[in-house]
């Protein structure tokens, strides 16, 4: 698969007077591993939802390779969305179906109309996320209905229905938020492992500093909708650190890092 820069520039989304995400201009190598930080409404969330278009920008562009990705529509629309993958704190799986069924809805991308509404999937769909269920675990309950599972669980079908989207990037937004430390370890391990050993591109929004650095090659701070920090997380200093949350928040993370969770999710 060829490789290609992810490349935002003068991106931007407003909400009425709020400007979510303003002015942004990143370049993302191809397989990097990049963490997201900053306190909430500091526009991770919309970053992400407007690199994969679920929100169009307000101004500025999203490039990859060749393509405008904000240009986009229709089929080549959702083509992007299967390039793009995105993978959501609340799971968004359908509780009533099978795990493997809810794996391949990552493959709908690529049938037509009534392939999809028929949910018709062929033995080597099949075969694929039996594949991607056992990479995470979980092939031996894929005749088990979704709603069955915990979240952490969920969370790791989430992570395969993305996978078997053959994605070259795959968004992450907030995927450990609501996970106990066992479970969100599990989760940044998969992803971890999807980097490394697939070569694709990995951006996740994590509130965890210790997880961002413990996993991010890259790590990129915002703050009031805007890029503050970029860098390794050997760059991200106590200091820098105070700058990003300021001293209201920086009581409120400082709360959180020494909490339980925070102290478990340091992979060995």
């Amino acid at each position: 698969m060829e490789k290609h820069i992810l490349s935002l520039s003068g991106l931007g989304r407003q909400f009425g007077s709020t400007r979510a995400v303003d002015s942004v201009t990143l370049d993302f190598a191809p397989g990097q591993f990049v963490g997201v930080i900053g306190r909430s409404g500091a526009g991770k969330s919309t970053l992400l939802r407007l690199i994969n278009r679920l929100i169009d920008p307000t101004e500025g562009s999203i490039r990859f390779g060749g393509t405008d990705v904000t240009k986009l529509r229709g089929r080549e629309l959702r083509q992007w969305r299967r390039d793009c993958a995105m993978i959501f704190q609340q799971f968004n799986l359908v509780d009533r179906l099978d795990v493997l069924t809810n794996v391949l809805v990552g493959r709908l991308a690529d049938h037509g109309f009534f392939s999809s509404m028929a949910m018709r999937f062929s033995d080597a769909e099949r075969t694929i996320a039996i594949r991607a269920l056992d990479r995470l675990e979980l092939a031996p309950q894929a005749l088990q209905r979704a709603g069955t599972l915990s979240g952490g669980q969920q969370q790791r079908v989430a992570i395969a229905r993305a996978l078997v989207q053959n994605p070259r990037i795959m968004l992450a937004d907030e995927p450990i938020a609501s996970l106990d430390p066992g479970n969100a370890t599990r989760v940044m391990e998969a992803l971890r492992s999807i980097n490394r050993d697939d070569g694709i591109t990995v951006l996740v929004n994590l509130h965890t500093l210790d997880t961002a650095r413990a996993y991010c090659q890259r790590i990129i701070a915002m703050r009031d909708g805007r890029v503050f920090f970029d860098g390794t997380p050997r760059q991200l200093t106590d200091d820098v650190v105070r700058d990003i949350y300021g001293s209201e928040g920086l009581a409120e993370f400082n709360e959180a890092v020494t909490s339980t969770a925070a102290r478990v999710l340091v992979p060995a």
